[in-house]
């Protein structure tokens, strides 16, 4: 049988492309973390090309896509797509995202990570961070089933038929479940997270049932009976998807670059991709092609057929970009180049498998890397090994930019690696806040990321030869990344681990920074278009206006004049728009009063300030529209970004508590991203009334009170961690303002029945962490009343 190659190349997607589908011949789907899915439509072939619309538009990474195909109702199926929001969408394909989904499925607490339905079944499936997988049927597009009984994360989700689900978990376990919910089999076996899932042809020798694979690289083989029947080992790192082809053979995409074809239990093709990461991988059931999805950003569709092959110069491009890439040394482990063979080993040696790699010291120095081909009998350039900068003078290339280094920094278990890029050019600090800030992590990691940094990087300074060892380059991968598979021996030592730091008291205050400003953009030049068009002049803004707008969000053109001059335009859209169409200026007003004071001290002619404003235009009393709240108390947690900010927000304490607290009550409780603001807007209070001047006046100590009660409430009802992780952080630093505190946190609102709440509803080590310190610290007040 012959090789894949490639068919085509499709750019659109403008981050990592974290999931892909082919649901026939002509249409291939992805999903991004740039926030959309997108709908591949096949326009010509020989050479293949393809259309592209964007079908969803989210409003957070989109991780997860699967297609319901067609029934009598929906005759051309239905996109089903699910991320970061914990909202899954299901939606027409032809239907453009300005309008309604058919359906949105709210029940997870988390991240969605996965989704699968299938022609056999009437249900979907999916797995999310919070622990569970539901079960969604389609008719009424309700919740009919809650599996159970995880010990994390539900990465991978099976809608095996229409009586069985299987799911992957991150506590490295394969469970079975009927229909019901009821759990049928638990099956051990791997040794770490399990991260995909698929069914196993039945024509396959193996006669296994289905597939798991995850980050201990291997694929293995079961039978429902929770029999394990085979391995297929040939990965060097993360599997993070699975799928299997017409043929009987199995497909695998993962961390090390590549898509591997499997055949019995034997590799028989890998594809090298120029990503660091291929996230997923999907087949077409009608003529067997595959579709990939990767971290720089491309979909890729390959095929055996020569009538759908790429045109030549395609072909070409794809395998030059192969061969130019930069592969950080931290990936292949200690390199002694003196005993690296010459350019002539590849013409003298053959490999002796699919797949297996060597490193080649070329005639100027740098060290190129190269894989065997069995079906071209060939050994093929797939990149060149580089240090801090390299000999070869060639860098790390991530999302469009080049960096000396690129991390992967496990922060939690089970849940994927975030990429640090770092220049050696560049302040570890400030490249620690930066990487905090939109990954919106707690601020009490700034020091140890810091740290990260500077000891993974010991020894590298800029210009550097390539005989200059990374120190603790192996066998931990880039960062703490482990690579399964290779021992732990050798004179490097491990880098330096991301050690937990102490917590307590909170002393840096947290902003909510992260925005897709394309997105903002366009949704105002929309709506504004639809204004326009109903005829609402006094609403609509002119073209001088929009090019303001256009000049507020370009960094590049972005000054405190034009800011100055912009407010009251924003205020405007983000406050007398109508109520639905609010959302962009309000996303645009909370990411402005963290980038400038002008906010602050901004007051209308009536001297109404951003806190009146936002009170009189009635978005906290709107409480069925929780997005808008949600964004509005983002922007009074912003303030503290700034002096001029803290000083209003503490001026207008008593009006914000108010107005956060009445419209997150209620079922607004149950709504994850409102909850995080909320703890975010508490925690940064906190942090003001513990610090100088603040914390020897009487009256800190009543707003204290008045925020522990308000954290007490948010966390007897809250089941997410981060919600919690914030909300505990707020209660210990609050119990630092003195005796009073600390008693009411003890006897009035049972801070310790909190704490063990929390402890059983998360088993994060964070959550672990933050509750010991609180527990010592209400331990040690106890012990000076004694």
């Amino acid at each position: 049988m012959s090789d894949y190659k490639l068919s085509a190349s499709l750019e659109g997607h403008e981050d990592d492309v974290r999931a892909v589908g082919f649901p026939s011949p002509n249409v291939v789907l992805s999903a991004s973390r740039d926030t959309t899915v997108r709908t591949w439509t096949l326009v010509s072939s020989n050479p293949p090309k393809y259309d592209d619309l964007i079908s969803s538009q989210g409003s957070a990474f989109i991780n997860a896509v699967t297609y319901l195909p067609p029934t009598k109702e929906f005759p051309d199926g239905l996109i089903i797509s699910g991320g970061k929001d914990t909202i899954i969408e299901v939606r027409q394909p032809g239907k453009p995202p300005e309008q309604s989904p058919e359906a949105l499925l709210l029940g997870h607490g988390h991240n969605v990570c996965a989704l699968n339905t299938n022609a056999e079944v009437d249900f979907v499936v999916s797995g999310s961070w919070d622990g569970t997988a539901r079960v969604w049927g389609i008719e009424k597009w309700e919740c009919e089933t809650l599996l159970e009984g995880h010990g994390g994360s539900v990465w991978a989700v099976l809608a095996y038929d229409s009586k069985l689900i299987i799911t992957g978990c991150a506590d490295k376990s394969v469970r079975i479940f009927d229909r019901s919910g009821k759990l049928l089999h638990t099956l051990k076996g791997s040794t770490d997270v399990v991260r995909a899932l698929c069914h196993v042809p039945a024509s396959h020798p193996s006669k296994a049932d289905f597939a798991s694979a995850g980050n201990d690289a291997v694929i293995r083989l079961w039978r429902l009976s929770g029999q394990q029947v085979c391995e297929l080992h040939g990965h060097e790192n993360f599997i993070y998807a699975i799928t299997s082809l017409p043929t009987g053979e199995l497909v695998s995409s993962g961390e090390d670059r590549t898509v591997r074809i499997w055949q019995g239990n034997q590799c028989i093709q890998t594809i090298t991709h120029p990503a660091i990461s291929v996230w997923g991988v999907a087949a077409c059931a009608q003529n067997g092609d595959i579709v990939s999805g990767a971290s720089d950003r491309k979909v890729r569709v390959f095929s055996r057929a020569i009538e759908r092959k790429a045109d030549k110069d395609v072909i070409q491009a794809f395998e030059e970009s192969v061969k130019a890439s930069a592969i950080p040394q931290q990936q292949v482990g200690n390199i002694v180049k003196e005993k690296l063979p010459g350019p002539e080993f590849l013409e003298q040696k053959s490999g002796t498998k699919e797949g297996q790699n060597v490193l080649i010291q070329e005639p100027d120095g740098s060290i190129s890397a190269h894989q065997w081909s069995q079906g071209a009998q060939q050994w093929i350039n797939v990149g060149t090994v580089v240090d801090a900068v390299g000999s070869s003078g060639k860098k790390i290339d991530y999302l469009g930019k080049a960096y000396d280094f690129v991390f992967d920094v496990d922060i939690e278990d089970g849940k994927p690696a975030l990429k640090l890029p770092y220049n050696l050019s560049q302040n570890p600090y400030e490249v620690a806040t930066k990487f905090i800030q939109e990954n919106e992590l707690p601020i009490t990691y700034l020091d140890a990321v810091a740290k990260f940094i500077t000891e993974n990087t010991k020894g590298a300074m800029i210009g550097q030869s390539s005989e200059a060892q990374v120190q603790g380059a192996d066998p931990w991968g880039s960062g703490d990344r482990y690579r399964p598979g290779e021992s732990s021996s050798g004179s490097s030592a491990p880098p330096a681990a991301l050690a937990r730091p102490k917590i307590l008291p909170q002393t840096a205050y947290l902003s909510i920074k992260t925005a897709n400003l394309k997105t903002i953009r366009k949704k105002i030049e929309e709506i504004n278009s639809r204004l326009i068009e109903d005829g609402a002049k006094d609403l609509s803004i002119n073209a001088p206006q929009l090019e303001l707008i256009e000049q507020i969000l370009s960094e590049s053109a972005q000054t405190t004049e034009t800011i100055r001059k912009g407010i009251k335009l924003i205020v405007h859209i983000a406050t007398e728009w109508p109520p639905a169409d609010r959302l962009p200026g309000l996303d645009l007003l909370r990411l402005l009063t963290a980038a400038s004071p002008e906010l602050a001290s901004y007051s209308t002619s009536s001297g109404q300030n951003l806190i009146a404003i936002l009170a009189k235009s009635g978005v906290f009393e709107d409480k069925d529209r929780v997005n808008n709240i949600m964004l509005a108390t983002r922007t009074f947690s912003n303030l503290f970004e700034t002096a001029k900010g803290r000083h209003l927000a503490e001026s207008e304490f008593d009006q914000i508590h108010t107005l956060v607290k009445h419209a997150s009550s209620g079922e607004n409780l149950e709504n994850r991203n409102l909850v995080i603001a909320v703890t975010t807007l508490y925690l940064n209070y906190s942090v003001l009334f513990t610090s100088t001047p603040y914390s020897g006046l009487p009256s800190s100590i009543d707003r204290g009170l008045l925020l522990l009660d308000s954290l007490a409430t948010i966390l007897e009802r809250s089941t997410d961690s981060e919600a919690i992780y914030r909300g505990l952080v707020a209660v210990g630093t609050l119990v630092g303002l003195g005796e009073e505190l600390q008693m009411a946190a003890k006897d009035v609102y049972d801070v310790p029945a909190l704490l063990a709440k929390a402890e059983k509803v998360s088993k994060e080590p964070r959550i672990k962490a933050i509750v010991a310190e609180v527990k010592a610290l209400l331990n040690e007040t106890i012990r000076s009343w004694d």
